[in-house]
């Protein structure tokens, strides 16, 4: 993989990564309860690990890291 698609690979799954740390934060004030709240905010959370294990892939675990914190903090909390 070249360095353009490396890039382009990491944009991607850190948006991807927002975009699963967002709905799991709506998750969190949403109006599903109990069960149905906890599984849907789990499933996003293990989406973002899979996202995070192919940035490891891609640029190593501390570069990846850094990635996943910046995501998170772009949106919101």
């Amino acid at each position: 993989m070249d360095m353009t698609n490396n890039k382009s690979e990491v944009a991607r799954l850190k948006q991807q990564i927002a975009e699963e740390y967002a709905a799991a934060q709506a998750g969190l004030s949403g109006l599903a309860v109990g069960v149905a709240r906890h599984q849907f905010i789990t499933a996003r959370m293990e989406r973002i690990q899979a996202y995070h294990h192919n940035l490891q892939l891609l640029v190593g675990e501390q570069e990846a890291m850094q990635v996943v914190q910046q995501a998170m903090e772009e949106t919101g909390e």
